[in-house]
């Protein structure tokens, strides 16, 4: 349902303002036809690679490299593969907390942020390990406790952290970035204890779509818990986007990207993502109960591409002028980061930039929030004196 008076948010950026940023298909998925396997856009560093290149020339200020245990690309290994080849584009890069030992991962982060200079955004991811089954209370403090290590040794002069999982006293100048308190935090979840986690220490709150006034719900909620930590964060959102001259265009494009539809092998595939069962892919598959016949539970959002793919479920299908309207009703609402994918992706990307692109207020958040140094920082591994 959409919201017929919008207020926005108590968010923490009050210009009105959009990252926009393009996906990545270091995990695999992109294709001409959804539910079709593409053995011409398999994800290997090739692929990859051109994503990122056509993302930064058409102008998006951000790129997202996700993780899942499936073929396709490490994050840390082609982040820092790509990252000498690119000069604008930010990489906004997914942790799952748990998977390095913290004080080597905040090591890790802080030589990619330095090899990006400041160019570095982390997706904080709080799933199971691949190939286990973990308790939610367990998964909770340990992400909280890996968060609270990277801010110390980002920060202070040693990381001294006496946790229920984590122990430790030590140095903290091997890991310390080139920006300002370090990269940003963006995180998504939809438990109580993950939506705490993101109140209590990260920047901003990722969603998946649904309608207007739920997700405006989840805004709501959100600000009250960031609001007992004396906090202020902002939203983002990760959703497919099908941009054309006219609305018959994008829905006849959309069309075709089922037209080879497989119930029975889109499921097999869908099922290959682990978090195919959290709490929030089952929202999503909610959501989609109350579209219509043609897939679409708003006027341009259309569900169909959550029969596939497990996470994020929808996609905004219309005319670059529906697409910008809708954005801006989105930005109203309080979102100040916005993900796009399409299929396939540099295609798309070419029309997004197109039609789409020149109408919103593209920045760069870390540039935005003052992580970024006007000069390079004084850091062991840039000009401080070595002990």
């Amino acid at each position: 349902m959409t919201i017929k008076r919008i207020k926005t948010a108590d968010i923490r950026t009050t210009q009105r303002v959009a990252e926009i940023s393009w996906f990545n298909d270091i995990i695999g998925g992109d294709t001409e036809y959804l539910g079709i396997l593409d053995n011409t856009r398999r994800s290997n560093f090739e692929h990859c690679r051109d994503i990122t290149l056509e993302a930064e020339k058409l102008g998006f200020s951000n790129i997202l490299y996700p993780t899942a245990y499936t073929v396709g690309q490490d994050v840390w290994t082609i982040t820092s593969a790509l990252a000498p080849l690119t000069e604008k584009i930010t990489f906004l890069a997914a942790v799952r907390t748990g998977e390095v030992h913290p004080p080597m991962l905040a090591r890790a982060i802080a030589s990619l942020d330095h090899a990006l200079k400041g160019r570095l955004i982390l997706n904080i991811i709080n799933s199971d390990l691949p190939g286990t089954r973990e308790n939610p209370d367990f998964r909770y403090q340990r992400c909280t406790e890996v968060i609270e290590i990277l801010k110390q040794g980002w920060t202070q002069d040693r990381i001294q952290h006496r946790g229920e999982i984590y122990q430790f006293d030590m140095p903290s100048d091997p890991v310390k970035p080139y920006q300002n308190g370090g990269p940003l935090l963006y995180f998504g979840g939809t438990s109580d204890g993950s939506r705490e986690v993101c109140a209590k220490h990260c920047d901003v709150f990722l969603m998946w779509p649904e309608s207007e006034e739920a997700m405006y719900a989840t805004m709501q909620d959100m600000t009250a818990r960031a609001a007992k930590y004396g906090r202020k964060i902002d939203f983002g959102l990760r959703i497919h986007v099908v941009a054309r001259e006219t609305q018959a265009e994008a829905r006849a494009y959309a069309k075709k990207l089922i037209s080879k539809f497989d119930e029975k092998r889109a499921a097999e595939i869908r099922a290959r993502g682990e978090d195919s069962r959290s709490l929030g892919v089952i929202r999503q598959d909610e959501f989609r109960k109350t579209s219509d016949d043609e897939g679409y539970a708003e006027e341009i959002l259309w569900t169909t591409i959550g029969k596939v793919f497990s996470g994020c479920g929808s996609g905004l299908v219309g005319s670059a002028d529906q697409i910008v309207a809708k954005l801006n009703r989105y930005m109203d609402m309080g979102f100040r980061a916005f993900v796009f994918s399409g299929f396939p992706l540099i295609e798309e990307a070419n029309y997004f930039a197109k039609l789409v692109l020149p109408h919103l207020p593209n920045v760069s958040m870390p540039r935005l929030n003052n992580r970024i140094p006007e000069e390079t920082p004084v850091t062991p591994l840039t000009t401080a004196e070595l002990v």
